[in-house]
């Protein structure tokens, strides 16, 4: 039933219809995703015979890099940001940085996207992927304007899943209607190459940074930015990291990693945060039960498995695999580092929206309520029972809830999007740094989705076709209007909009975060205002804003 639904939905994607309409067979809209798909990889090769256009090419310190024109924007794709892939000796380790290179090389396909367990849509099933996955790709329009501010986008995947291939986060229409801004997305390793504890095997103290690595992919990408941007017409002192799930944890976490702050100044995040971390207990506990389940002992017996077998094999850790909480790359209490003023100097945009967990609903099916449950136990046992006794209060008086949507999806709404959404905000505003935060209210029209989580992303790259999560378009001008708001903040640090910038000729001043007001803009599809009285109680501070204390699993 799960998978059924998966391919449906992904059938009325990759076709273009609506949720509803007619789509092809399963068989063959699989086979249909998979062509559109595989066109967008390819080899980019070298360029020896000086055929090729220099109004397209851009000289970096790895190389000169040729992109390819469509309309008025260049898309340039598929650039390593790394001297050398982590593979083969290297898996498990630093990503090593670029080195001067004169050669001209083409930038016209999708690098291979990271090893992936497969996800509840099916959709990484249609991606090409590898090992030598550290890539990056950048859209720019062709008008010779230099200095422009820069946006780096970090997808989500929940650290296990996703890519810069994906269709609905693709840069050349946000691009074209923003052509006064730059687009950068990168790649990072992900799941067990990207975020498995070793150090405590064996032979694990040669892979003292297996717990971060896909941060640490993260942050060599932002290098590779400030140092060649420029030469794409990008100011490298005026960079905007954006991400959304696994992404908004990253670019929640990276201010926090030492030296990163000269890489950006202004922080996206979408629907994530610290809450995304585990502690190295955590992070020990799973790589354990893995070694168990692959009935290895050393680091060098998983080096000698079949990747494939490896990845397939982890999905035992689904939801559970994440940055670590090291205490050297990471700090121990992230949310304390933010309080204290870590990232005081970094401008904040950052929200959730309404029904997060209705994705989940969605995409685990009729799995989902048992998942739920146990996820809740979890949860639960982790509490003292004066805690326990806040929680069941919450269940027991949550309004608004329907069969296909329970007291325990709004309890994890809570713990695991909103409740860390407000300890950010509230810890930037206590440490004397900016936050603008957003709760996106705008719904989905496929049955119990609602106004899930990544229902957004469409919007936000101005691919309103990509009807994956939304089933259906959202209203034109309200999807200017935000990504406006978006791009205000990259160029200003201040998302409000005059009457004369905003698409719907209407002024949205944006309230900075306080803490005596709580101010929020609440993002609903035909009236974005700043929350009323009555719309700030959308955290429950008596009894689950402390939830976020436990982080998510």
């Amino acid at each position: 039933m799960r998978k059924l639904l998966s391919v449906m939905l992904l059938a009325a994607v990759m076709s273009g219809c609506a949720f509803g309409e007619t789509v092809p067979s399963a068989s063959s809209a699989m086979n249909e995703a998979k062509e559109r798909m595989l066109a967008l990889y390819g080899e980019n090769k070298r360029i020896s015979d000086g055929n090729y256009d220099e109004s397209l090419a851009v000289k970096c310190i790895n190389g000169t890099f040729v992109g390819r024109k469509t309309g008025d924007v260049i898309a340039y794709k598929g650039i390593p940001f790394v001297g050398k892939q982590p593979v083969g000796e290297l898996r498990w380790k630093a990503p090593v940085d670029v080195v001067p290179d004169d050669g001209v090389y083409e930038a016209y396909y999708n690098g291979k996207s990271p090893c992936q367990v497969n996800d509840i849509w099916q959709i990484a099933s249609l991606y090409v992927q590898g090992e030598d996955c550290l890539h990056l790709n950048v859209w720019k329009a062709d008008d010779g304007v230099k200095n422009k501010p820069v946006i780096v986008w970090i997808h989500g995947g929940a650290f296990e899943v996703g890519g810069t291939v994906e269709p609905r986060e693709e840069g050349s229409n946000f691009v074209k209607e923003n052509p006064d801004v730059i687009l950068v997305s990168i790649e990072y390793r992900l799941g067990v190459f990207g975020f498995l504890h070793l150090s405590h095997l064996p032979d694990g103290k040669d892979y003292p940074d297996a717990q971060n690595l896909g941060l640490m992919d993260q942050i060599m990408g932002l290098k590779w930015v400030h140092e060649n941007i420029a030469g794409f017409g990008g100011d490298p002192d005026n960079v905007t990291i954006m991400g959304q799930s696994a992404g908004g944890g990253s670019v929640s976490l990276l201010p926090l990693i030492e030296g990163s702050h000269k890489y950006f100044r202004r922080v996206i995040a979408q629907s994530g945060s610290p809450v995304f971390t585990r502690s190295t207990e955590q992070a020990i506990a799973c790589t354990n039960e893995l070694m168990e389940k692959l009935g290895c002992k050393t680091v060098a017996d998983l080096q000698k498995l079949d990747v494939r077998k490896f990845v397939d094999e982890a999905d035992i850790l689904t939801l559970r695999v994440w940055a670590e909480r090291d205490g050297k790359y990471l700090p121990l209490d992230p949310y304390e580092a933010y309080a204290n003023g870590a990232a005081k100097d970094i401008d904040f945009l950052q929200g959730c929206t309404k029904d997060e967990m209705g994705y989940f609903v969605v995409g685990f099916g009729d799995f989902y309520d048992e998942w739920a449950a146990d996820l809740k136990a979890k949860k639960l046992a982790q509490l003292t029972e004066e805690e326990m006794a806040l929680v069941e209060g919450f269940c027991r008086n949550v309004k608004d809830v329907s069969p296909d949507y329970t007291s325990t999806s709004r309890l994890f709404d809570q713990i695991v999007f909103i409740a860390p959404l407000f300890r950010m905000s509230e810890n930037q505003a206590k440490a004397g740094g900016k936050s603008y935060t957003y709760y996106f209210r705008v719904e989905s029209s496929i049955p119990k989705m609602k106004s899930g989580h990544a229902v957004e992303l469409s919007t936000v790259f101005n691919h309103a076709e990509e009807t994956l999560v939304t089933g259906r378009r959202f209203d034109e001008t309200f999807s200017k209007t935000m990504r406006k708001m978006w791009v205000q903040f990259a160029k200003t640090g201040n998302p409000s909009l005059s009457a004369e910038d905003s698409p719907d000729g209407k002024a949205h001043e944006w309230p900075l975060y306080d803490l005596e007001n709580k101010p929020l803009m609440i993002l609903d599809e035909f009236d974005i205002h700043p929350a009323k009285e009555s719309e700030l109680k959308i955290i429950d501070w008596d009894r689950t804003y402390f939830l976020s204390k436990y982080y998510c699993i």
